[in-house]
């Protein structure tokens, strides 16, 4: 036993080497992006407003002492009114303590409770002492770690060890986008050239993960890199010609007003090519990974085939995957705005309106450029891949 594992790690030193740099240079920029907050012994826990502290911590209902309920008809039989509870803290500096708590709801904000539900409460410290609390929300979080925990379970029962490497891959994607990116961004770093530079990062780390350094990983991690980059210059062409970027964001506006009375540094205008970037990255990573791995398993095949002949095999691969992917980035950007497109097709409006409205025009942009991205990366990898599989040792 021992022996295997030690000719694994000898087998796979280098890619031991890369991803312990690799953890080197992540720890040092969280420890740089954070220093405040570790010098401060943590995180912020608590907002001040004017006179009042407010805090949010979890709590379970223990009784409901008053409610005021109807049926709104009219938003397909949602519940407005309000209640007053009485909670227990579960949390925070108030643990254990049992207090008074409003419960206010309507179609588009909140839900009534039952007791024994868990919530979250915002609790606000009046400079005088006095304490308001009220419910922000159910306390969800239960919910998702039992559907995270069948998530990681079905991965790893179906994908084996490949599953689980994924999951490494992705947990690692998901740390590097909220604890480097995002800080950094609001830190005022260049939106565009930060972005860039952290996908390249992680998508170097995941194919390290997922097949150590080896000639397949590298040239996938090649396309990932060529694609993303095409991606990215289109979409800044098109803003450019279209005169829209960031700020026309749906969600733009909020964090203007945060930039605005708050001081925050982030640059808005580069927030579109950003999430185009990232949105993309998954699936131009999936398409490398798949043109090179196949080039690989041809050359391995018949080891007497040509550059070119690699590289047609690999194109041939490649168009079978072209539509599939392309409607998955499509289908993707139409899903996740579905509700205010049947609100824009309810207002009837004409083909040129509809197509010169901001909301358009930037999904429009963000699915044909991500899905451009994609596609140019299958003959830049199969090119890259036959390339270094046809070179001789």
């Amino acid at each position: 036993m021992k022996e295997k594992i030690w000719q694994t790690i000898k087998n796979e030193k280098r890619s031991i080497i890369v991803l312990a740099v690799a953890a080197v240079v992540f720890l040092a920029a969280f420890f740089y992006i954070h220093s405040e907050d570790i010098l401060k012994g943590g995180g912020k826990i608590f907002w001040v407003y004017g006179d009042e502290l407010v805090e949010f911590e979890v709590a379970t209902v223990t009784s409901i002492e008053s409610e005021e309920m109807e049926v709104e008809e009219t938003a397909d039989g949602a519940y407005s009114g309000n209640q007053e509870l009485a909670v227990t803290v579960k949390s925070g500096r108030y643990k254990g303590e049992d207090m008074v708590a409003y419960n206010y709801f309507g179609p588009y904000y909140g839900v009534p409770v039952a007791v024994g539900d868990s919530v979250t409460l915002t609790l606000k410290t009046h400079a005088d002492g006095t304490r308001y609390a009220t419910v922000y929300e159910v306390n969800r979080i239960p919910v998702l770690v039992v559907v995270l925990l069948l998530f990681i379970a079905i991965v790893v029962l179906v994908g084996g060890r490949t599953g689980f490497k994924s999951l490494a891959g992705l947990t690692f994607t998901i740390f590097c986008l909220f604890t480097i990116l995002i800080p950094i961004l609001f830190k005022g770093a260049p939106t565009v050239l930060s972005t860039v530079f952290i996908c390249t990062y992680i998508a170097f780390v995941s194919f390290t993960i997922l097949g150590g350094v080896h000639r397949k990983t590298m040239s996938a991690f090649l396309g990932t890199v060529s694609g993303m980059l095409i991606a990215m210059l289109l979409a800044i062409v098109v803003q450019r010609i279209a005169k829209i970027d960031g700020l026309r964001l749906e969600d733009a506006e909020p964090l203007l007003q945060l930039k605005l009375y708050s001081g925050a540094t982030i640059k808005l205008r580069g927030l579109l090519t950003a999430g185009i970037i990232i949105s993309s990255l998954g699936a131009v990573m999936d398409v490398a990974m798949s043109i090179s791995s196949s080039i690989e398993e041809i050359h391995a095949a018949n080891a007497s085939l040509s550059r070119v002949e690699l590289f047609r095999s690999g194109m041939n691969v490649g168009r079978d995957m072209v539509g599939t992917m392309t409607n998955t980035l499509i289908l993707a950007f139409l899903g996740s705005e579905f509700t205010l497109i049947i609100f824009m097709y309810s207002r009837e409006l004409t083909f040129y309106h509809l197509f010169s409205t901001a909301f358009v025009s930037l999904e429009t942009i963000s699915a044909l450029s991500s899905s451009l991205g994609m596609v140019l990366a299958i003959p830049l990898t199969a090119m890259i891949s036959s390339t270094l599989v046809s070179k001789k040792k």
